[in-house]
């Protein structure tokens, strides 16, 4: 079923945008971290946790936000702002791994390994650096103006000198790794990742003006868009620019996407430090968009901006299913979208409206295909050809499959649902997993495109 399903979404072709960067990624032991914290003492990084800070502007914001990411166990990522950092970083760490990084590169990669039909990736900023991280196959594209007309090349031969690299810092930590916060011992409860994510003013999310005129022509060419990387739009700008003016843009990005016909639009959203952004990116672009995915975190998040702070923090303290499934019916209203997509490290869930073209049955086969390929990548690091989905077919659904049944189950009894479609599914859990980078943009990408592959089937696409 599973298989069937994949050969049908690579019939399909789809653009992606915006954001691309270069992940140099550290496998964290127990020393590292005790290193760390001996270098800035246990009562200093104590009292920098509880301060919380939300961007990293000095080595101690992130030591304390790194251990309150491990003694949680849930992945995190915080922007660094400040661009001297570099050179600490660098000089701390040797880095195990670099690769492709950010959401649009990555679904880029997965698709064109995975051989769909026709995938075409837009990043502002495309150093030859970046443009060697984007895989070497025939199905790959980067759109240029070339002559007034839009020209298709390979990443490897578009790209541009002088442009910006965005490194972001990936640190993977395992669970079971133990070490000590003064008297306190910690031991890591979950595998997961904290990501610093350089936030600096060369590297914005735009479309460059030449190429705007060609995006109908493009959206006319694909059968669906995941567009990503608003996380990394700044308030404010020291040239006068501003989160309005690139929202804006976007905005007109999304409808010149759809002008020539109902493109369908997913956008993958990522964690928000600033309440006032992530309210700013919810209003402006969630009413345009067909499909959103997020992972519990930030859908209480999104909650929190949309002022339900009462079962935002339900969600954030328990992380309950009825509180979930309460919270994706109201975004689903609210922001008027034809299909919410939460996953979890437990359970993957598509929350829709009961006249969607495809039925529940449907819509769970399209979470089989997303935790069967994330199963792929945590068990192998990467996919690299479709048929690795055979690898995650061997991966068993996670201890708590059945409990998440249950209490799915009970949440649709406690609530008013006869309006909506509701689906779950627990998740295929790799145990020791290679890496978890990418994994929620491998879930969103494998339930999107199957989904679009089914209501192509029907005649809706």
């Amino acid at each position: 079923m599973v298989r069937e399903l994949l050969e049908k979404a690579r019939g399909l072709s789809i653009y992606t945008a915006y954001n691309t960067n270069v992940d140099a990624i550290v496998y964290l032991n127990g020393e590292t971290v005790q290193g760390l914290i001996d270098e800035f003492g246990a009562d200093a990084v104590r009292k920098r946790m509880e301060d919380y800070p939300r961007e990293i502007n000095e080595p101690l914001d992130f030591v304390a936000r790194l251990v309150h990411a491990l003694k949680t166990g849930k992945p995190m990522a915080v922007p660094l702002v400040n661009e001297e950092l570099h050179t600490w970083f660098d000089s701390h760490f040797r880095y195990d791994v670099e690769r492709m990084g950010g959401q649009a590169g990555i679904i880029a990669n997965l698709l064109s390994n995975l051989d769909f039909r026709e995938v075409i990736v837009y990043t502002p900023h495309l150093a030859k650096r970046q443009a060697e991280m984007f895989v070497r196959k025939p199905n790959l594209f980067y759109p240029v103006v070339e002559g007034g007309k839009l020209v298709l090349k390979h990443p490897w031969e578009a790209y541009r000198e002088g442009d910006p690299v965005k490194v972001n810092r990936i640190f993977e930590f395992r669970a079971g790794t133990a070490f000590k916060l003064g008297d306190e011992r910690i031991v890591v409860p979950f595998s997961g990742r904290f990501i610093v994510s350089a936030r600096f003013e060369s590297i914005r999310i735009y479309t460059e003006p030449g190429l705007r005129p060609f995006l109908p022509e493009i959206g006319e060419r694909v059968d669906g868009a995941i567009l990503s990387g608003y996380q990394g739009i700044n308030l404010r700008y020291s040239d006068g620019k501003d989160a309005n003016y690139y929202l804006r843009k976007a905005k007109e990005d999304i409808m010149l996407l759809k002008r020539e016909k109902d493109l369908k639009v997913h956008l993958e959203f990522a964690s928000i430090q600033s309440r006032e952004l992530r309210k700013k990116v919810i209003y402006n672009l969630f009413p345009l968009a067909d499909s959103v995915g997020m992972d519990e975190a930030e859908i209480a998040y999104v909650l929190s901006a949309l002022g339900y702070d009462e079962l935002a923090d339900r969600i954030f303290t328990y992380n309950r299913i009825e509180d979930t499934v309460l919270g994706g019916k109201i975004l689903l209203d609210e922001m008027n979208l034809d299909v919410l997509q939460i996953h979890t490290i437990y359970y993957i869930m598509y929350i829709t409206h009961a006249d969607n073209p495809l039925s529940e049955e449907e819509l769970r086969r399209s979470l089989e295909l997303a935790t069967t390929l994330a199963a792929s990548r945590a068990s192998l690091g990467d996919i690299t050809s479709p048929d690795q989905v055979e690898v995650g077919l061997r991966v068993p659904y996670n201890e708590r499959g059945e409990y998440v049944k249950l209490r799915f189950e009970e949440a649709k009894r406690k609530l008013r649902t006869k309006e909506y479609k509701l689906v779950i599914i627990p998740t295929r859990l790799v145990q020791n997993p290679v890496s978890t980078v990418g994994l929620g943009d491998t879930i969103s990408t494998g339930a999107f495109t199957s989904y679009l592959a089914m209501l192509k089937e029907k005649g809706e696409l």
